[in-house]
C-alpha cells in the first residue's frame, strides 16, 4: 500500500502480483477493497494495480475549491498519471466497473498505445447522451450539498449504513462482503459525499464526452474489448433491458460479449471468477 501525489492530491494506489499490468477501477463510490476478491485470481498472473480516485477510499479530497469538475479525459489523464507515478509505461489491460468504464474507455481511445486490453465489467451505457446546462453551477451545488450534510454530520452518521444496502441490493447474495471497519472508515467522512455528488451530477456530461471520443478517436482495431455483463437471473423486463443495452454496448466496441449468471452489479462480489476470467482469457 502507498500514496502517489498527483496533480498535488494524494491518491491510494495499491500494487500486487507480477507479470503484465492490470489496472482495476470502480464505479461511483466505490474502494479499493471492493475488488479484493478479483486481485487473487490475477495475482498470479498479472501486476495488478487498484486506486481509490479523490475522497474515495484513503485517498485524500481534492481542495473544495478552484479544481474542475469531473471529466472523461480528466480520469484518463489520472489513470495514465498513477501508472506514470508507478513507473509502469508499457501497455496496461484495463479494467473499469459500471461508471469507470466511461474512465478506462477513454484512456483507451486516447492512449492507444497503453492499452492492452479493455475490460468493461457493468459498464455504464448511455445510448443518447447528452449533457445537462451549467456545469461549473451544478458541480458548486454539488460540492455545497455534500458540505452542508458534512456540517450536520449526515455521512458520519448514515455514511456506512448507505453503502452496505447499496452493496446488499447490488449482488444477488445480498450482502456486502467488504470488511466493515474499512467500510466505516471510508464512508463516514463527508470527502466520500463529496465525490460521489460530483460524479453523480456529471455522469451525463461524462458519456456525452466520451461519446464524443468515440467519433473522434477510435480504438485501434485489433485491441481486445470484452464487455461483461451482470445477469440476475430474473427475466424481468429490467434486467433483458439492460442486458440489451450491454450487448449494444459490445456491438459498438466490436467486444467480446459475455454474460455471468448468478451475479448483481457489483459483479465482482458475485462471481470474481468471471471478472478475472474475462482479463486473463487470451482467445
Amino acid at each position: 500500500m502507498g500514496f502517489l501525489r498527483i496533480d498535488g492530491v494524494p491518491l491510494h494506489v495499491r500494487t500486487e502480483g507480477s507479470g503484465p499490468v492490470c489496472l482495476l477501477t470502480g464505479g461511483l463510490g466505490s474502494s479499493w477493497f471492493d475488488w479484493d476478491l478479483v486481485v487473487p485470481f490475477l495475482a498470479p498472473y498479472r501486476t495488478v494495480v487498484r486506486f481509490d480516485r479523490p475522497g474515495y477510499g484513503l485517498s485524500a479530497a481534492e481542495p473544495a475549491t478552484g479544481r474542475p469538475a469531473p471529466t472523461a479525459a480528466g480520469e484518463a489523464e489520472r489513470i495514465r498519471a498513477v501508472l506514470d507515478g508507478l513507473g509502469l509505461g508499457g501497455p496496461c489491460t484495463l479494467v473499469g466497473h459500471s461508471l469507470a468504464g466511461f474512465h478506462v474507455e477513454a484512456f483507451a481511445r486516447l492512449h492507444p498505445d497503453r492499452t492492452a486490453r479493455l475490460v468493461l465489467v457493468d459498464g455504464s451505457v448511455e445510448p443518447e447522451p447528452r449533457p445537462y446546462p451549467a456545469p461549473a453551477a451544478r458541480d458548486r451545488a454539488a460540492r455545497a450539498l455534500a458540505g452542508a450534510a458534512t456540517a450536520l454530520a449526515v455521512p458520519y452518521l448514515l455514511g456506512p449504513t448507505a453503502r452496505r444496502v447499496t452493496a446488499r441490493l447490488s449482488t444477488v447474495r445480498r450482502e456486502d462482503l467488504a470488511p466493515a471497519p474499512l467500510v466505516r472508515h471510508c464512508y463516514r467522512t463527508g470527502r466520500a459525499l463529496r465525490a460521489l455528488l460530483r460524479e453523480n451530477g456529471r455522469y451525463l456530461d461524462v458519456a456525452a464526452e466520451l461519446d464524443e471520443l468515440r467519433r473522434t478517436r477510435p480504438l485501434p482495431e485489433d485491441l481486445p474489448v470484452t464487455v461483461l455483463a451482470a445477469d440476475d437471473g430474473c427475466r424481468t423486463g429490467r434486467t433483458e433491458s439492460w442486458l440489451a443495452r450491454q450487448r449494444e454496448l459490445a456491438t459498438l466496441l466490436g467486444a467480446d460479449y459475455r454474460t455471468t449468471a448468478p451475479a448483481g452489479h457489483l459483479v465482482m462480489f458475485d462471481r470474481p471468477d468471471a471478472v478475472a476470467s474475462a482479463v486473463l482469457d487470451t482467445s
